[in-house]
């Protein structure tokens, strides 16, 4: 497992699942395993547990918070696979309890691939890469639908201007008569932010979802300057602005979060913790300042 410290990571909002749901995506990929459980008290969701997990070398961190969000397509994780026994061997533990969003076959792109919702309603594509090199094992990949709709490449190349050691990458666009979709459109698009590998992709067809809280992208910041250049660049709407959570013009969530927090929450200390907690329930923008007075007491 890597120790390197990841500037961005996933965010899976579940009901009561966290615990389990990291057992059993651990389970799946080789390099994975659960780094750190902790569980907050006195939340307006009540007691919370945050699990933070690395799979296949890549961290994540699920949330059991109470059935306020429920998990869309509208993200999706793409795992790149080396051989199609791989292939077949994720979707038969994927789909278990789900259901298929594009059913495991050939296509164009992909000798083998198929796109799924597990048994918790979160999205995964399964592709066999041919002879591509895999860098990256999951990719999170964002489909731009509904209002949204034409807006991923204007999407990429913002998200690339506002993050080092990142860039807009190759764009495979849509032709003519490709309809519903619009010609130029992205079919698909890669980016990279902080060195991690995404993907975005345009879809004009009839779809009754988008982005929500469900998933969000934490991005951990070291100085209060940090804090305040992405949520200065990032928040679009005031009203999702909650506990270093906000929306991007785009309608996809983040979470602005300064790293000290990771020591605060991991403190055995129940009093410091509830100090801490408390804190930053109140907050919109985290304030580091303040969240070390809280722990100091």
């Amino acid at each position: 497992m890597t120790t390197s410290k990841q500037k961005i990571t996933p965010h899976l909002w579940f009901d009561k699942e966290a615990r389990e749901a990291a057992g059993f995506y651990t389970s799946l990929f080789k390099g994975s395993g659960i780094k750190n459980t902790t569980t907050l008290h006195n939340t307006p969701s009540g007691s919370v547990d945050i699990v933070t997990l690395e799979l296949s070398g890549q961290e994540f961190t699920l949330i059991s918070a109470g059935p306020y969000f429920k998990f869309t397509p509208a993200v999706s994780f793409l795992v790149a696979c080396t051989t199609k026994e791989e292939v077949a061997a994720l979707w038969r533990e994927l789909s278990e309890g789900g259901s298929a969003l594009m059913e495991l076959g050939e296509y164009p792109f992909s000798e083998k691939y198929g796109w799924l919702q597990d048994k918790y309603g979160l999205s995964w594509q399964v592709m066999f890469m041919g002879g591509r090199e895999v860098k990256q094992k999951i990719t999170p990949t964002l489909l731009f639908v509904g209002k949204q709709c034409g807006k991923a490449e204007e999407a990429v190349n913002f998200y690339a201007s506002l993050f080092r050691n990142a860039k807009a990458g190759d764009i495979l666009r849509y032709g003519e008569g490709e309809e519903p979709d619009k010609a130029g459109t992205v079919k698909h698009a890669a980016f990279t932010l902080e060195g991690r590998d995404f993907a975005a992709m345009d879809s004009a067809h009839e779809h009754n979802f988008t982005f929500n809280e469900a998933i969000s992208f934490m991005v951990r910041c070291d100085t209060q300057e940090e804090i305040d250049y992405f949520w200065g660049k990032l928040s679009a709407d005031p009203e999702a602005e909650q506990c270093g959570w906000l929306k991007d013009k785009y309608g996809l969530s983040w979470q602005i979060v300064p790293t000290v927090m990771d020591e605060m929450l991991r403190d055995r200390d129940e009093k410091k913790m509830a100090r801490v907690t408390e804190a930053f329930l109140k907050m919109k923008k985290f304030d580091i300042a303040k969240l070390k007075k809280a722990y100091e007491g």
